[in-house]
Formats: structure tokens, sequence, C-alpha cells
């Protein structure tokens, strides 16, 4: 199994919240190195820390990081972006097609582009953070795109599993991040939830069910549609 010790570990969006965690948490476990990956990568107070330029979605960028990190044993693809609104009625069709370059397109071809890398070690290992919005829809895009994503890693695992890459896929709500700051409800604290999927990374587990929402959402997906979403069927009053 995989183990974070002595691991070169690459965190993409680790400026945020939970990249920022997932940072910090690597390195507890005794990682050798951490690329710290983000557009505008910010200084670290820890010799182990390698800030990396990395746009996720723009090709050059992501060759280029290929280049510098090229001993990676450890990828989290973290980076996310939300869209302007929850509405697939309402986004552009550039609104649609950059919610899925980001969220599904960009961590699929970075898993890609690390493969030969992952797949040169004897243990080994890459974590795609999906959220509950992959098997919930209440995110427009967003949840399409990470629904996307959850199929991906699957088929991710199945080839990169016979390599030696051990596959985690995230599932959690909300994160108490700059990100959700606006949402209302229960938020998980970005610490706690690193420290789930760097567990789980060295368990084997092959899935991180971060909270209860997950749980909750994952066990409905095998009933009836209206038992996951009560509000169908409910339209307002006829207009006359």
């Amino acid at each position: 199994m995989p183990s974070l010790n002595e691991a070169v570990v690459l965190v993409t969006g680790a400026n945020g919240g939970i990249g920022s965690e997932l940072v910090r948490a690597a390195l507890a476990r005794g990682a050798s190195k951490v690329y710290a990956s983000a557009r505008t990568p910010r200084d670290w107070d820890d010799d182990r820390v390698v800030p990396l330029s990395l746009d996720v979605n723009d090709r050059a960028s992501v060759v280029a990081a290929v280049e510098v990190a090229s001993d990676v044993t450890v990828l989290i693809n973290n980076a996310g972006a939300l869209p302007a609104s929850a509405s697939l009625l309402e986004l552009t069709p550039e609104q649609l097609r950059d919610g899925m370059e980001t969220n599904f397109f960009a961590p699929v071809l970075l898993a890609r582009s690390f493969a030969p890398m992952l797949t040169a070690h004897d243990t080994s290992a890459l974590v795609n953070v999906h959220s509950v919005a992959s098997w919930y829809a209440f995110g427009g895009i967003y949840s399409a795109s990470k629904a996307a994503l959850w199929s991906a890693t699957n088929s991710l695992r199945l080839e990169l599993d016979p390599l030696g890459v051990h596959v985690v896929g995230v599932h959690v709500g909300y994160v108490d991040t700059a990100m959700a700051a606006q949402a209302e409800g229960p938020k998980m604290d970005p610490g706690a939830l690193a420290t789930k999927i760097l567990d789980a990374v060295e368990a084997g587990e092959y899935e991180v069910v971060a909270d209860d929402v997950s749980a909750q959402v994952k066990a409905a997906l095998s009933g009836p549609v209206e038992a996951l979403y009560p509000q169908l069927g409910r339209r307002g009053p006829a207009a006359g």
C-alpha cells in the first residue's frame, strides 16, 4: 500500500483551504517533497515544499510542470472551480465548457501526463477530489463535471491498478473554505478532510466518503429518482 513517508507529492490547487491542508498533512506524514501548485504559487515556510506554477487548463503549463516534477509518486487532483450559476439553463456555452475543462478534462489530462512517473514506482497513488456533487445534482455544470470525473476515476483505477498505481476518489459536501463561504449548512474542517484522504491512501482504500451528507446521498442512489429529488413534480399554480 502507498505510504506518504518519503513520498513525493504534487497537490493541485494548493493555495486553497483544502489544498493547503493536504500539503501540511503530507509533510506531517513524512513526505520528502511536496509540489504545491497553483497558477500563482505562494511561499511556504518549509524547505520540503516546492512552489510550482501550474495552470491546469493550459497544456504548455502542464508540460512544464511534468518536466519539473518528474519524481512525483503521489498526485492529488484537488483544483476545481465553481460556475457563475447552478443553472444549466443560465450559463453561456463558454461557461459550460469552462466548467468541464477545469473539473473534468484538467484532472484527467494531469493523470494521463503523470501516469508514466507514477507507474515507474513500486507504490504510487492518484487522488481525485470529486465532491458529493458527483452524486447529487445541486450544482449544474459543477455537478455534471464532477460526475464525469467520478466515472473517469473508476476507469483510471481499472487501468492503473494493474500497473501498481492506487487510485482514490473523494466525496465530500461543504468544506469550511473560501469556496463555500456563502453556503449554508454543516461544513467539514479542511484539515479533517485532508486527514481522511491521506488515511485512505495509506490504508489502500479506494473511496473516501468523508461526511454524513455524502454517505446519505450515496445510500440514496439505489432508490428511485424522486426519493433523491423530492421536489420533482411540484409545479407552481397554473397561470390563468
